[in-house]
């Protein structure tokens, strides 16, 4: 054993016992202080708590164990019940009734009823919320005839609304804890007050965050566990090695690293490659500067890219080439008939050259900094593709830096030439790649929203048609259309859609519970007795 390797087993044993005493007993399963535990390696950290306040997925993990959404989704990701017992939708459309489910108490000891329905849809989701700003612009009318009864009124059909109230999309908050005051600040976001499964308990910065098991939750003896500990793990080679060590029980690691722990004989290796919200990875490009206003530039640069090489080299294999703005696994709406830019260096050169873009004396046509998402395989994909763009005289200048920085250059001071954003698609259009194409949802300081500034008019009408049709044939008609404008706009390059890859413990159960993998409330996860 290297030395290297013997300082990522030692610092995965000591991040594992840094909120307590963690031993393996007997029946192999994990005991932290005496409770059975289940310990989830993490990163990045999370900034906040409450994902009813923004899109970053870097909390759903966390934060789907604390709140219960009105729905959860089945493994053919068809609603199930939650908060919400059952609903009803109108003839046209126009109406959605649903009815709550009684004795639910948030983690104070307050009843959950329609008013923290009514109050969150509001105030909070279509106002501070990339998605909820567009999924729930239809609603017009909020009315909560009963405490456990909440009936929204819409201006025009909704197909995908029962699509959109998981615990990740539209999480409830409590009415309250924040009718009162500035949401974005309110101190509940560090330490959460849900419904769901688990109770916040601490958040050790830089160490972990720890959650315990609610004693009053709905669902009659659930969960299972005592505790989850979300331990930050910085170093995904040292989230494969606190696997090894049993230190952790549950972790996205390397990719590189995937292959080898399928060999070790405690690990079970999961991949999820059609999960509820499918993930895309972009290229995208800030349409405010000018020299990416010429649809040539753009074009050059999605010659510059083979995804083939993407997939085999950054993420092994555990990833599918993407062509178009939706990702194959949403097969409802793809369309595969769009514009396609092969992999072809000379043909990018020439049309920098047709675009007027020379070479210097040090051979350089054009020089731009890219930000990319800060996750690992962005990261790589930023450096690959500055290797292919110096060879058609294009200096990519790569910019690292935390999430947080990331999220207020690129959607707040908009300080920023080009972007890889790695993102949720779905589950439906409206939900999860609107907000990246309507010119409506271009909104500084809107985290994940139309970063580009893409403005189409007919991008426009057709999502706004899509947003509405209930026909499903008619409705993929405009998606279809969608597809093939923006992929000839380009104001985005898709790359590639990521499978969703855990490792596990073998002896840890039935922790995918739903269609939604790793933001599902663990509520059923346990070890044999």
């Amino acid at each position: 054993m290297s030395i290297t390797r013997r300082l990522f087993l030692k610092d995965a044993l000591i991040l594992a016992a840094g909120a307590g005493v963690l031993t393996q007993a007997s029946s192999v399963f994990a005991r932290v202080d005496g409770k059975q535990t289940l310990v989830v390696s993490q990163f990045p950290e999370p900034s906040i708590l409450t994902n009813a306040l923004t899109t970053d997925g870097t909390i759903y993990t966390v934060t789907s164990k604390v709140f219960d959404g009105l729905l959860s989704y089945n493994a053919q990701r068809q609603p199930v019940p939650r908060l919400a017992t059952d609903w009803q939708v109108s003839p046209d459309g126009l109406v959605y009734t649903f009815n709550l489910r009684p004795g639910v108490t948030w983690h104070d000891g307050q009843p959950f009823g329609s008013q923290d329905v009514a109050f969150t849809l509001e105030h909070i989701w279509r106002t501070f919320n990339s998605r909820g700003i567009i999924t729930f612009a239809p609603v017009i009318k909020v009315q909560t005839p009963t405490p456990l009864q909440v009936v929204l009124t819409l201006s025009s059909p909704a197909p995908y609304l029962l699509s959109a109230l998981s615990s990740t999309d539209a999480q409830v908050l409590p009415k309250h804890v924040y009718e009162n005051g500035n949401p974005l600040t309110n101190p509940y976001n560090l330490k959460p007050i849900g419904t769901g499964p688990f109770k916040f308990e601490r958040w050790d910065r830089g160490v972990s965050i720890n959650l315990v098991r609610n004693e009053q939750y709905w669902d009659t003896g659930k969960p299972h566990l005592d505790a989850l500990i979300f331990r930050i793990i910085p170093d995904l080679s040292a989230a494969s090695a606190a696997l090894e060590t049993q230190a952790v029980q549950l972790a996205s690691v390397a990719l590189s690293n995937v292959q080898r722990l399928r060999g070790i004989r405690q690990l079970q290796v999961s991949e999820i490659s059609a999960p509820y919200s499918p993930g895309l990875v972009g290229f995208e490009f800030n349409l405010e500067k000018p020299v990416f206003q010429d649809v040539r530039v753009r074009q050059a640069f999605a010659h510059a890219i083979d995804r083939d090489f993407v997939v085999k080299n950054i993420y092994f294999g555990f990833a599918q080439p993407a062509y178009s703005t939706l990702p194959a696994a949403m097969s409802d709406f793809y369309n595969d008939a769009v514009p396609r830019y092969p992999f072809d260096l000379a043909k990018a050169e020439a049309l920098l050259e047709e675009a007027g873009l020379k070479r210097d004396a040090k051979g350089v046509r054009l020089t731009v900094f890219n930000d990319p998402n800060p996750t690992s395989e962005t990261l790589q994909i930023a450096h690959y593709l500055r290797s292919n763009l110096a060879k058609i005289g294009v200096k990519l200048v790569i910019r690292a830096q935390d999430f947080p920085e990331y999220v207020n250059r690129v959607y707040t001071r908009r300080d920023f030439d080009t972007t890889l954003i790695t993102a949720t698609a779905g589950p439906d259009p409206v939900m999860g790649t609107q907000r990246f194409y309507a010119s409506t949802n271009f909104k500084p300081g809107i985290a994940f929203s139309n970063g580009s500034r893409y403005a189409n008019k007919r991008v426009d009408e057709l999502l706004e048609l899509g947003q509405t049709e209930l026909d499903p044939v008619k409705r993929k008609a405009w998606y279809d259309e969608f597809q093939l404008i923006a992929l000839t706009d380009l104001p985005k390059i898709p790359i590639v859609s990521p499978t969703v890859v855990v490792v596990t413990q073998k002896h840890l159960q039935d922790f995918f519970n739903s269609s939604e993998a790793l933001y599902g409330n663990f509520a059923d996860a346990h070890y044999p007795a």
